[in-house]
């Protein structure tokens, strides 16, 4: 029984650990297909900043109440837009990857909050590009196609200047960018400070997905792609689907914790800023069986036969069939446990008192004119007869009764011997 209590106990622990944040710094979502010869993908990148004022002072005076929103969307046809494309394509090619993005659509969200105590300033780009040029070699009928993977950790660096309909000329990359715009009022004693490092930290970083070896992703294999639903999803009828996941909590790939940085910086005092991101985390949605490798995905167009049930190198059906048997186990020793607790109390507060076999009926009404009642109790056999111990109102007539004879009206009477005349 201890050994089934902590092995539940570890089943849980790696359970929990292996949920995974539902946003980061860097987000990944991209579907690859081998015949088409593209993957659409989409990056997320965010970040939260905080200027702490909560002592007062001329900061609290400038940011508190100040609200800005910034938002647009554009495409590759946007001024600055192809300038974007060349820094990713930059950052791919120095991961050792032939890929490229061809086409990329952005969408940027900024806001600055200055609350009493506070100011939050939150940033969300949005990246959507087409990836090309990552399958190495196409699938034949005796090797599987080359899916390159190293493009995965893109991003830009330095300054990233995008025109905008309402905005004009917007640099999007570095944190201080806004407070440039904005309140140049604090932006140069800002550049000065220690906080300078964090606000010049680009935010179109995805190194922790690109240093995250794939062998340390984990691997779901899906079948359901055979299913007629999976038109919906974008997927042709008969396909199967290989997911790859990263960003779990898990022992293997350490503990995923939030990323946090704190600087000061002295205006007519000294104040502190605090940067704020979530662990990376990254999703592949292969089109096909993928086995992969150091850089690259093996894809066939089906699954090796009795996959599913036989695998013992990845994570499917097995590691799936074991957390139910070990779920099963959970609620048979549950109800163990419990039986043995019912009998233990059985035991110990079992009912006592006199045995029905020794008891017998006595009837304790009496009839009320020309009716009975059915009012009993249960005496035991052997002990004094209850008209021994019965209420004395039990003795008294439940209602007053009269002679039909008896007369009890003063008013009508007759004279004695009267009779009436003949």
């Amino acid at each position: 029984m201890k050994l089934l209590i902590i092995a539940l106990f570890v089943g849980a622990v790696i359970a929990l650990g292996s949920i995974a944040p539902t946003f980061g710094s860097a987000q990944l979502e991209a579907t690859l297909e081998d015949a088409t010869g593209k993957a659409l993908a989409k990056m997320t990148y965010q970040r939260t900043i905080w200027i702490d004022y909560s002592d007062g002072g001329s900061l609290k005076n400038i940011l508190a109440g100040k609200n800005i929103t910034v938002v647009f969307s554009v495409d590759s046809s946007a001024v600055g837009m192809k300038e974007l494309i060349q820094k990713i394509n930059s950052s791919i090619a120095s991961n050792d990857s032939d890929a490229y993005v061809s086409y990329m659509s952005l969408d940027y969200v900024a806001l600055m909050t200055g609350r009493d105590d506070k100011m939050s300033i939150d940033y969300k780009i949005i990246l959507r590009p087409v990836i090309e040029n990552f399958v190495i070699r196409d699938y034949t009928d005796t090797s599987p196609a080359l899916l390159d993977v190293d493009w995965r950790g893109f991003g830009a660096s330095g300054p990233v200047e995008i025109y905008t309909p309402n905005d004009g000329i917007m640099e999007i990359n570095l944190p201080i960018s806004l407070f440039d715009k904005y309140t140049p009022e604090i932006a140069m004693q800002l550049k000065s400070s220690d906080a300078s490092e964090l606000l010049t930290k680009s935010i179109m970083n995805a190194d922790g997905i690109r240093d995250q070896p794939i062998g340390n992703w984990h691997f779901l294999f899906d079948p359901t792609g055979i299913g007629v639903d999976a038109a919906q999803y974008g997927f042709q009828t008969g396909s199967v689907i290989s997911k790859y996941t990263m960003g779990e909590s898990s022992l293997r790939e350490g503990i995923q914790t939030e990323r946090t940085s704190e600087a000061m910086f002295t205006i007519d005092k000294a104040y502190s800023i605090k940067t704020f991101e979530a662990s990376d985390n990254a999703s592949l949605d292969v089109v096909g069986f993928a086995v992969r490798s150091e850089g690259f995905f093996g894809v066939t167009p089906t699954s090796p036969e009795g996959y599913a049930t036989t695998s013992s190198e990845e994570f499917p059906a097995m590691v799936l069939y074991g957390m139910a048997g070990m779920a099963a186990l959970g609620g048979v020793a549950f109800m163990l446990m419990s039986m043995r607790k019912l009998k233990k109390e059985k035991g110990h507060y079992a009912q006592t008192g006199i045995d029905p076999s020794q008891l017998t009926g006595v009837q304790t009404s009496s009839s009320s004119g020309g009716y009975q009642t059915v009012r009993g109790e249960a005496q035991v056999k052997g002990l004094e007869d209850y008209n021994q111990h019965k209420s004395y109102y039990d003795d008294k007539p439940q209602v007053e009764e009269k002679s039909e004879t008896e007369s009890t009206s003063t008013k009508g009477s007759m004279p004695k011997g009267w009779k009436p005349e003949k």
